[in-house]
Parts: structure tokens; sequence; C-alpha cells
């Protein structure tokens, strides 16, 4: 082991840690020694895209370039965090390089976010737009897009389809003097049907608008069938230069992919909110005698019932506080089951504050429905204090269910109280979901080595001049090869002590801490 190189170590140990990650999509993040973030990408594939970086046959210098070379050379440990869809896995990696601003990271760390289609529903003629930041109320949102020059191109295919306006005119349907109005040169060119000059009625036009929304869900083979046709049409009269055209317009709308429903979910947690403003909104929203300041948010992670814990992460006036956060190993309940795991960890959490020994949070946030709402105030309905508001946030729906109310409240996604609660909602979720991940790598770890698996043993290299003991034998000596084996103890080395945030039943003084004073 000691002669390991300490590099070949490093590689191997890496390798280990990435045999282990999923193949789902998600984000990852790269950590140099100082678990300092270097590098924040997104994949489809965990694993595979991750092991990339660390493939013998990896050339990235060439491949990625010398910056991409010289931040692998860095990497100490690396973290994952799992995304339902590629979607999902895009935005999540726009947030984190713009909150954490990686060293090595080039795209993404300005101010902008992805484009998105908007269709201003609450007007009488409703206009599309291609925006970055879209209006708060009265619109309909698909996206996000990763090129806006694709997007411009498949708008400006899709109005020849559907005729829709793009100008910024207030358009009213009760307006006589619209008939005089002169049209632009959209509607000569037969790109728009020209509401503006009372060209078509408020019916007519809405079915317009009706076909393109059911275009962008779903039903976008039948426009590129019609395209595909004039496409061959004009090519079969030797009109190609018209026939390129077409076909540029056909890969730019097939670029989109926009017919994957998956891919038109708004995620509104991409754009930067106003703490200040989201707490407002919120106590009215809850109707709370002034804004929260501190919220507290809890979530429960399993796979099949092994290894669940459950988290909780601390937010003082809108920002996360990693001093508060806490991490918790389900001792009480076996097999699946969320309602007990939480009820364990409400219960242990503010066991002193149940007591009035400390104080409660403003807020304590449970991700999940009605039912987990429920599980959470049995957990303190016989303490002495109660809490002053417990609420759940159901994922999909976004329903935010509040305790003594029988009816959730449902806010729209551009809501900035809304966008505070889901902010705390998917942090708890990622801290439960990376401490899920340490003990079910430590459980695999434990499994291989009862079983007598072991790593590998390394290949010798054919060319003595290439090992150490070719490069440091002197003239004349004999060079003697030592197949050497990976120790089982390598792969582990830099694992986390699994028990560092557990609690027994009752919890220790240190996992229960009263909440720092805050100016």
């Amino acid at each position: 082991m000691s002669n390991l190189p300490a590099e070949a170590k490093r590689i191997d140990r890496i390798r280990a840690l990435v045999a282990r990650f999923p193949k789902e999509p998600g984000v990852y993040l790269m950590k140099d020694d100082k678990g300092r973030v270097l590098y924040v990408g997104k994949a489809k594939d965990l694993r595979a895209r991750v092991s990339s970086y660390f493939q013998a046959s990896a050339d990235l210098l060439s491949s990625r370039g010398p910056e991409i070379a010289s931040m692998a050379a860095q990497v100490e440990d690396i973290d994952f965090l799992e995304c339902d869809t590629e979607v999902d896995a895009l935005l999540q990696e726009n947030r984190l390089i713009k909150d954490i601003q990686p060293p090595y990271n080039e795209r993404l760390k300005d101010g902008k976010t992805f484009p998105y289609i908007e269709i201003t529903t609450r007007d009488d003629y409703p206009g599309v737009f291609i925006t970055r930041t879209p209006r708060p109320k009265g619109t309909k949102i698909y996206g996000p897009f990763t090129s806006v020059n694709d997007l411009r191109d498949a708008v400006n295919a899709l109005q020849k389809v559907f005729k829709f306006r793009t100008c910024e005119l207030d358009i009213r349907e009760d307006d006589d003097k619209k008939r005089f109005f002169r049209p632009c040169l959209l509607y000569n060119i037969k790109q728009c049907t020209a509401p503006c000059a009372d060209k078509i009625s408020r019916a007519d036009y809405k079915k317009d608008i009706e076909r393109f929304k059911r275009f962008l869900n779903s039903k976008q083979s039948t426009v590129l069938r019609e395209m595909e046709k004039e496409m061959q049409s004009l090519s079969t009269e030797l009109r190609f230069e018209e026939a390129a055209r077409i076909r540029d317009r056909i890969r730019a709308i097939q670029k989109l992919n926009l017919g994957r429903t998956d891919t038109l979910e708004w995620q509104p947690e991409s754009f930067y909110i106003d703490p200040a403003k989201g707490l407002a909104r919120l106590a009215r929203v809850l109707e709370l005698d002034e804004p929260p300041r501190i919220i507290e948010g809890i979530d429960i992670a399993n796979l099949q019932g092994q290894e669940t814990v459950g988290s909780l992460v601390c937010f003082i006036d809108g920002r996360p506080l990693k001093a508060g956060y806490r991490r918790f190993r389900i001792k009480s309940v076996e097999g699946i089951d969320d309602y007990a795991s939480i009820r364990e960890v409400v219960r242990r959490r503010y066991r002193r504050a149940g007591g009035g020994e400390e104080m409660y949070p403003d807020v304590i946030l449970i991700d999940g429905g009605l039912g987990q709402l429920h599980a959470a105030m049995e957990a303190v309905e016989d303490h002495f204090v109660k809490p002053p508001m417990v609420i759940s946030l159901a994922k999909r729906e976004e329903e935010i269910y509040v305790q003594a109310r029988k009816q959730p409240i449902r806010l729209p996604r551009t809501d900035e109280g809304l966008r505070i609660l889901q902010q705390v909602r998917d942090e708890a979720h990622r801290f439960a979901q990376h401490y899920h991940h340490i003990l079910r790598a430590k459980r695999q770890f434990d499994e291989d080595v009862n079983a007598g698996n072991r790593p590998p043993k390394r290949k010798k290299k054919k060319n003595a001049r290439k090992t150490d003991a070719g490069l440091n034998r002197k003239k004349g000596e004999k060079v003697v090869e030592i197949e050497q084996e990976i120790p089982l103890d390598v792969i582990d080395n830099d694992l986390p002590p699994i028990d560092a945030y557990d609690a027994d039943m009752p919890p220790p003084e240190e996992e229960v801490q009263r909440h720092p004073e805050v100016d």
C-alpha cells in the first residue's frame, strides 16, 4: 500500500465512490480536499457521466480542455443530487451554479435564466413571447429551453402556421377604432392574422391560440407532417432554397423536443426571489401577525424501507443556516412508513420545545400532503407548548396544507411566498437524500466485505520503463514486477462518520440546539 502512488489511490477511491452512484438523472458536485465545490454539472445518467472523468482512457486535456483537466486533478470528493427528470437536473444545475459560483463553471454564472415561451392568456387577443423573466400573473408558460436561438427559429416557424401575434400592443375587443389601424408587415406576409386591425374575430383568434397550446403540449406531429409535405413539394418543383428554409424550421422545432410533457412543466425555482418579499407574502397567506423569521423543513428518505433517514433544515430570514441542519437515522420504524418516520423526527426534534425549554421556529414545514401534516401534529399533541404554525407542501400540485384548515391553499407557481416554501422543501429533500446515500453506500460496502468481494487486482504494466521500478532502477538492475492488490480500506477512507448526526432515544444535548440569536 505504501508503494501505491498517491494519485493512483485517489483515482481508485473516486472510482469506487462513483460506482455506487445511481443511473438516474441528477446533478453532481465535484469538491477539493477542503470540501469546496470546484464544478457543478448535470447528467442524464449520473454514474456514466461522472465516471467518464476518471476512466483510464479519458483524455480530458484534448476532449474537455486544460481547465477541466486541471479541475479533475484536484477532485477529492463528489456529491450528487438525484432529480426526477432531465429538466429538473437542468434547472437544479442552473440554481446551484448561481448560488455557489464554482470556479470551473464558465456558463450560467451570470444573472440570466433559461428562455421560456409565454402566452398572455388574460388578453383579449393573447400574444406569444420569448422571455427570460415571465410575468407573475395572467400567462401560460412553456419551458425551459436551453438554446434561445433555436427557440426563436422555432417560434418564427410556428407563427407561420398558427398566425399568432408577437407585438406588445394593447388590443381590446371593444375598441372600435382598431378597424382603422394599419397592420404591420407580418400580416402582408401571412404570418399574423392582424387582430390589431380587426382582421379576425376574437373567437377565431382564440381557436388558433388553443391549437398552438395543444401543439406545444403534444400535438406537433401533425404540423411537422404538413411542413414535411410542403418541403417535398418545393423540392419537386426545384425550389430548393425555399425547401431548405422549411427543412431548417423543422429541425429547429425538433431540437426543442416540444412534445415531451415533462419538459413543459415550468419550474419557478430557477428565478431569484427577494426573501423579504417572499416572507411578507407568506405571512399574509398563513395569516401570521408578522413575517416568519425562522422556518424549519423536514423530509424523509428511504429505499424500499431500508436506511430510512430524516432531515431537518433551518432557514433564517429566507436564507439557509447550515449550523441549524440536523439529520436523523430512524430507529423506531421498520419498512416503509413515512407517517411514523415523520412522527419520530418531529418528536425528537421538538421534545424540549414542547416542554418550554426552548423556542419553536415560526413555521415548521413538512414535505408531503395532508397525511404527513397529520402525522406531525400527532407527534406534538401531548406537548405542553404547541408549535405556532405547522404546514405541509405537496409536490406536483404544490398545495399548502395548514393546521386546523380543511382545504389546502393553492397559490400561483409565481407566488413569492410559495417559492420560499419550495426552496425550504427542496433543500430538506436534498439533505435527506445525501444522508440516505451515505448509509446506503456503507451498507453496500459491508455486504461486499461479508461476501468476500474485493476490488480487482491491478494489471501488470507492459512497459517496465513506465513503472515506478522502471523509473527508479539503476542501470543493469533487474526489474521485478510485484502484483499489488488495493486494500479494502482505501475505498472507504473518506466516508464521513455515519453516526455523526445520529441520535439515540432520547437525543443527546448536541442534537437539539437552541436557535442562535439573529439580529
